[in-house]
């Protein structure tokens, strides 16, 4: 019986996704003593952790090894091997369509794929980051066509990923999470899966309040860092610090929450998340504009930063054509080796368009691995960080702020820098040297 087995530590847990969130999962539950299967279509992923080996910066390769050795920890590209699961938890990629629509290949690809290979006693739980609605539609029937009983003889529950990766404030086990199942009987269930590895377990009326929930989060973010980029445009164009301004209010105890202007948004969640619940509004009538607002802010900050790139170089008599420019951090933030959807792609893209010669430095990256949307920047690698390179630049943009860049070498180094994450504010620089972007 399920429940038993959970309760007991002997159920198996099979994770779909080996990526920054199925990962975590799975070291997760390895930890607590519970036999993991990790399946992912990726060999070359399958292949390194087989070999005790990580390949994303803040998960050591001394945290997979204990669970490979003992066997705990599974990792394989063969799906027949989800049969043997008490617990399908799928981690796989949602993103959008190049007409800003949500793309959910991956998950009907995944499930069609676990479809032959369930069986009566297990429970499924989606944790990809989706619409209102994706597990009612698209999950439940999938497994009713298979002759379950979703609530009594199979299990369906939502529960949203919550990772910040490069965060060492909070993990899988510490995060509160989310739970909402498709019956009563699949939320207990649920909430049963995860309080054997979560030290808080939040339940929801329904998998819809889950799905929303998740898209409020990351709407909330979207909303806020794109009324703070537009007030930093407001701000440079009156010839005040945005930086000494959002500091003055956050001074006020009440009311009030901190956001920070950047060159953009990156990551998987925030540039995208946020139109799932756009698309799915329209199909109620709803036109949802805070939302499509702070995306259209949000996406034209790459361009605001060339925009204070050329006026840089343009007061030093230099035109961007021409101009040897570094872009200093590829990863979307700080201290992750992590660049899906950066901005610094885009600003790469934008000052080669206008005829730059564009570099760029990140420890975490050292080679561009193919994109979809940035082909040309494969394979591309990483400038050395030295003294004759920076000093080769005509202009450096600091795009993201790792903590390992010496901000003392780089004011000393760099000619003319343009400070998007207002790194240098405590560091002594040359009158003029530093631009805010």
């Amino acid at each position: 019986m399920l429940q038993q087995r959970l309760e007991s530590g002997q159920a198996i847990i099979g994770v779909i996704g080996l990526g920054y969130v199925g990962l975590p999962i799975i070291l997760n539950f390895a930890s607590r003593g519970f036999q993991v299967i990790g399946f992912d279509i990726d060999s070359a992923k399958v292949e390194a952790l087989r070999a005790g080996r990580s390949y994303i910066r803040h998960i050591p390769s001394g945290e997979v090894q204990p669970h490979i050795a003992s066997g705990r920890f599974r990792p394989t590209t063969d799906f027949t091997l989800a049969g043997e699961a008490d617990a399908l938890i799928v981690c796989v990629p949602t993103p959008l369509s190049k007409h800003h629509e949500p793309d959910l290949s991956y998950v009907v690809r995944t499930l069609e794929t676990l479809r032959p290979h369930l069986r009566p006693g297990q429970i499924l739980s989606l944790e990809s980051t989706t619409y209102p609605g994706t597990t009612a539609e698209e999950v439940v029937p999938r497994v009713q066509d298979r002759g379950f009983r979703v609530g009594e003889d199979f299990f369906v529950v939502y529960s949203p990923e919550r990772e910040d990766p490069g965060n060492p404030a909070f993990s899988a086990r510490t995060i509160p999470k989310l739970v909402g199942g498709s019956t009563p009987a699949c939320l207990e269930m649920g909430k049963l899966l995860y309080a054997q590895v979560c030290q808080q377990v939040v339940p929801v009326r329904s998998t819809q309040v889950a799905e929303f929930a998740k898209l409020l989060e990351n709407i909330y973010r979207a909303v806020n860092i794109g009324l703070v980029n537009e007030m930093k445009i407001v701000a440079d164009r009156m010839g005040v610090d945005i930086w000494e301004i959002i500091d003055a209010a956050a001074t006020k105890p009440f009311g009030y929450t901190p956001f920070y202007p950047g060159p953009g948004l990156g990551g998987h969640c925030i540039p995208i998340d946020p139109f799932y619940l756009t698309w799915k509004a329209r199909e109620y009538g709803i036109h949802t504009r805070f939302i499509e607002l702070a995306g259209e802010i949000n996406e034209a900050m790459p361009e605001y930063v060339v925009r204070q790139v050329a006026r840089t170089l343009n007061d030093r008599g230099r035109a961007v054509r021409g101009s040897r420019v570094l872009v200093l951090g590829l990863a979307y933030k700080s201290n992750v080796d992590d660049m899906r959807e950066s901005p610094s792609f885009k600003l790469l893209d934008l000052l080669r368009e206008q005829g730059a010669e564009v570099s760029y430095h990140d420890p975490y990256i050292p080679v561009i691995s193919p994109t979809r949307e940035h082909a040309f920047w494969t394979g591309v690698s990483s400038v050395p960080w030295d003294e004759t390179t920076l000093k080769g630049f005509d202009c450096v943009v600091l795009a993201t702020w790792h903590d390992t860049y010496n901000l003392e070498e780089l004011a000393c180094w760099a000619p003319c820098i343009v400070d998007t994450r207002n790194a240098l504010r405590n560091v002594s620089t040359q009158p003029g040297q530093v631009a805010k972007a």
